[in-house]
C-alpha cells in the first residue's frame, strides 16, 4: 500500500463521551483520529470470584472501524491523557504502539511500515 495523503483529526474532548462518540461516528474519512482527555468510565461489571457484584472493567469507546492504542490504564490516578484511533483500512501498514521508546500519560509514539520504510 502506498500513502499519498493520510488524513489526521486532533481534538481535545475535555473527557466528553457524547463527543468521543460523535467524533468516531461521524469522521469515518480519516484515517487516524489523536484524542486528547479522553473519560475512561466503567464500561460493565466482569465476573469476579472475589466480589460478588463483580470488577468494573474501566476503558473508552471502541467501534469496529477504529483501531485503539493507549497506554495501558494504571489504578494510581494516572490514567492515559491521550489515545489514538487508526481506521481499520490501514490494518495492512501493521501500526506498532511503541511504549518500549516512551512510555507517558501524555504522548503517545506509534510507527508504521509503507513501502518497506518505518514512519
Amino acid at each position: 500500500m502506498i500513502l499519498k495523503d493520510l488524513k489526521i483529526f486532533s481534538q481535545n474532548i475535555w473527557k466528553s463521551n457524547f463527543l468521543i462518540n460523535t467524533i468516531l461516528k461521524v469522521n469515518q474519512d480519516f484515517d487516524i483520529l489523536f484524542i486528547q482527555e479522553p473519560l475512561w468510565t466503567t464500561l460493565r461489571s466482569i465476573l469476579s470470584s472475589m466480589n460478588s457484584e463483580g470488577v468494573p472493567l474501566l476503558g473508552i469507546p471502541n467501534y469496529p472501524n477504529w483501531l485503539t492504542f493507549a497506554r495501558e490504564l494504571s489504578f494510581s490516578n494516572e490514567s492515559p491523557r491521550v489515545v489514538i484511533y487508526i481506521n481499520i483500512r490501514l490494518l495492512s501498514l501493521h501500526f506498532s504502539f511503541r511504549k518500549d521508546i516512551i512510555n507517558h500519560r501524555d504522548i503517545i509514539l506509534t510507527s508504521f511500515f509503507n513501502n518497506n520504510f518505518t514512519f
